[in-house]
């Protein structure tokens, strides 16, 4: 599903360039679970970036579904991004202003979906991920955990092929935190790919391989379970 070889990003001021990504290469087959790990610094959320296509590589091959995105302009790569890719952040990124179910409607706003359809899968998905009690609460009346159930919820109400998180239990405790591990691996049975940036090791050991990095390098590639590509079942 992705390629990226010899992936460079690079910052530059008048005085200074720092190297984000340094000539990095590997491949996430369809299906997998895949958690990147390393220190503060390293290149990960960079990386994580330019695979979500919100940032462009100054250098390097990025090919999605054999396609190369590297070069996509911002309407491609918006188009390509609301239709693939979905997010989960650490600090769930959730609209304060929108209730639980405007917040998970949104995506679908943005493809098109009718309304009656729009209610359907987003009430289907609720439901799912054990929230629809509270669709109608918004983001401050609710706990660490149930936002990021939303958030959650969000990501994955496109039938998105892959699912990028960034953190995705940094700001819970270890109950909520394994219970949005939990959900993440039932996502991954579904067949949706799922690239995992995390400083948990605990985290990681839900994943099928962990790539560390440093120094925007991959330096190891560890494989923790044999992965085996399952159908991908919608929600």
């Amino acid at each position: 599903m992705i390629k990226i070889t010899d992936l460079e990003k690079f910052y530059r001021t008048e005085e200074v360039q720092t190297i984000a990504i340094n000539k990095l290469s590997f491949e996430v087959k369809e299906g997998e679970f895949v958690s990147v790990m390393g220190p503060s610094g390293c290149g990960k959320s960079t990386l994580l970036n330019i695979l979500g296509l919100l940032d462009d590589p100054n250098g390097g091959s990025y090919l999605f579904n054999g396609t190369e995105v590297a070069g996509f302009n911002e309407r491609k790569r918006a188009n390509l991004r609301k239709h693939n890719i979905g997010f989960v952040f650490q600090s769930f990124n959730l609209i304060d202003e929108l209730s639980v179910f405007e917040n998970v409607e949104l995506p679908l706003i943005y493809t098109g979906v009718k309304a009656a359809e729009r209610k359907e899968r987003v009430h289907e998905v609720l439901e799912k991920m054990q929230i629809m009690h509270r669709r109608k609460h918004f983001p401050q009346q609710l706990s660490g955990g149930q936002q990021q159930r939303v958030a959650v919820a969000r990501a994955v109400v496109n039938n998105p092929k892959l699912i990028l998180a960034d953190e995705p239990t940094g700001n819970l405790d270890s109950s909520n935190g394994n219970e949005v591990m939990d959900l993440l691996t039932e996502l991954n049975a579904t067949g949706t790919t799922i690239i995992m940036v995390t400083h948990s090791e605990h985290d990681a050991k839900y994943s099928h391989r962990i790539i560390r990095m440093l120094d925007g390098q991959k330096v190891t590639e560890n494989i923790l379970s044999e992965f085996k590509k399952r159908p991908k079942v919608e929600l």
